[in-house]
């Protein structure tokens, strides 16, 4: 029909504009991060790309929600404003036949996420885990950079306040080493990192400096030194990372259903059924947020599109919580996996369900509505007062 064409392609820019601007907000803060790990091991610029891509999966499960519904709200909250939603009721359509189109997209999106969280994020959460170990104990090629903390095995913590072009020659130099039942803190002024006698191992050579060990065996003793001599040892080959499976976050629906079938599983059973409950619930939960979006969208033709949406996102956020909250405990085995997770799922229903049937007995108020009414009361008092002071 005409007009559920109109609402798909109204849809789909402020989603799309929504999906991207999540995306990239969550992504850049975990970028910035890949590259300081760039900067303290050997990692190359392809594991960071790699980290970056395996990240999409988990937040694109966290951002499509929340854009399905501010696109929801916004199209429903243009309609409402331009009358386009009284002349539609005035032909004869309803409230639920204007939000079929809604509908139709959060099964779509339903599905789509069953995909996503049951089989697309476990192995991206693998992948990204075992290209972050090869990355963070990548073989370091024995030249520090300035300013970062290098860790090399064996408890050894390397860092320099300047370094020069080829990462050899030190300036400001700090060492820790752990020793038996304590640690040993070395400062220098210069130092200089050259290749051992035996692969795997450097040597520092520092000048002019202090060293303090702190043991409990024994009391703090200081030291002065004019030059000094400490071996460096560093991985030539990354162990291998383990096997797939050891968390039930890595793990399909199906493998999970497996695992809870198996009494010898090498996962708890609480977890998994944390896990798998978890996961369905969220999925179905795309199918709620119409029944949501629709009502506090209606009543932002009288200007409240602002106190709406954050509304909605208190609403979103607690939900989002309990349902964390009542996995944490399903999987510590404290309280079975069925109540923890569907008696929130099932109180969420119950709300936007009666949340929407109230909108349809006088669309475009419900009880939200005289709520968000207080809410702008004073904001607007506060508005007029501040242009009536203004200087003109």
């Amino acid at each position: 029909m005409l007009i559920d064409r109109y609402i798909y392609a109204a849809s789909a820019r402020p989603f799309a504009i929504t999906l991207v601007m999540v995306l990239v907000a969550l992504l850049l803060e975990r970028v910035l991060r890949f590259f300081d790990l760039f900067a303290q091991t050997g990692a190359t610029l392809p594991m960071i790309v790699e980290l970056s891509a395996n990240l999409v999966p988990y937040y694109l499960g966290l951002a499509l929600p929340a854009s399905f519904f501010v696109s929801v709200f916004l199209v429903a909250a243009r309609l409402s404003d331009d009358n386009e939603l009284d002349a539609l009721m005035a032909a004869g359509m309803s409230i639920p036949r204007i939000t079929r189109p809604f509908f139709v997209i959060s099964i779509i999106f339903m599905f789509f996420s069953l995909a996503l969280f049951g089989f697309i994020q476990p192995y991206s959460r693998y992948v990204y885990r075992a290209v972050y170990y090869v990355a963070s104990n990548a073989v370091w090629d024995g030249r520090a950079q300035p300013a970062t903390f290098v860790d090399t095995p064996r408890g050894l913590v390397l860092s320099a306040n300047d370094v020069d072009p080829t990462g050899t020659l030190l300036t400001g130099v700090f060492l820790r080493q752990t020793v038996p039942a304590g640690e040993r803190i070395t400062t220098a002024l210069t130092g200089r990192l050259a290749p051992g006698d035996v692969p795997g191992r450097l040597t520092l050579y520092l000048h002019h400096g202090q060293s303090l060990e702190d043991s409990t065996n024994s009391p703090p003793r200081f030291a002065s030194f004019d030059t000094l001599a400490a071996n460096l040892p560093y991985y030539v080959d990354t162990p291998p990372f383990r096997a797939r499976g050891e968390s039930e976050r890595e793990l399909t629906l199906i493998e999970l259903i497996s695992g809870l079938r198996d009494p010898n599983s090498m996962v708890p059973h609480s977890r998994l059924a944390a896990e798998f409950n978890g996961r369905i619930a969220r999925a179905l939960s795309l199918l709620l947020l119409p029944l949501l979006a629709m009502p506090l969208a209606m009543v932002a033709k009288r200007g409240r599109r602002g106190a709406g949406l954050a509304l909605a996102g208190v609403i979103l956020f607690a939900y989002h919580h309990s349902l964390q909250f009542g996995e944490s405990l399903a999987d510590t085995g404290r309280i079975h996996a069925l109540p923890a997770i569907w008696i929130p799922f099932a109180v969420f229903t119950v709300f936007c369900c009666w949340l929407f049937m109230s909108s349809l007995r006088r669309p475009g108020d419900n009880p939200f509505s005289r709520v968000l009414e207080r809410i702008n009361r004073p904001i607007n008092a506060l508005g007029d007062y501040l242009r009536r002071k203004a200087p003109t």
